[in-house]
């Protein structure tokens, strides 16, 4: 059993911004040399968020509006103590989750077919994001 640790840098806007980091994970997996396992995504970072689903426009732009519809931008407690106006974006990122892991077989990633995976920057202003992408396999 072999460990390989790689990361993914990203420049974000931030505002529910929508990233595919589909071909930066199987870019990843390859250079591991690993052909199955578990790969594990983590944010470093506690307004972003990882999960999977079907990165089209359409789709793309009912995952920001149901989160402004769930949890929008406002007055919470965390802007009264920090002031810095992005309460909604921790909890967003906490509902979603900062980890994704999925497992890989004969060297690729196992995606549904409709299935990417996605990483969601809630910030409420640009950012310079860091993924941990840990392989875990054979």
């Amino acid at each position: 059993m072999s460990v390989v640790t790689r990361y993914i840098k990203l420049s974000t806007q931030g505002n529910a911004e929508i990233t595919d980091i589909t071909p930066r994970v199987a870019e990843e997996l390859s250079a591991s040399g690993l052909r199955a396992g578990i790969v594990n995504i983590s944010v470093c970072g506690s307004t972003g968020a990882l999960t999977t689903c079907e990165y089209e426009p359409g789709l793309v732009q009912d995952i920001k509006d149901i989160f402004n519809k769930l949890i929008p931008p406002g007055e919470y407690h965390h802007d009264q103590t920090w002031h810095d106006g992005n309460g909604h974006s921790h909890l967003r990122a906490s509902l979603v989750g900062p980890s994704l892991a999925l497992p890989f077989i004969d060297g690729a990633l196992a995606l549904g077919t409709w299935q990417q995976i996605i990483f969601i920057d809630f910030d409420n202003r640009s950012r310079s994001r860091k993924l941990i992408v840990q392989i875990v396999g054979e």
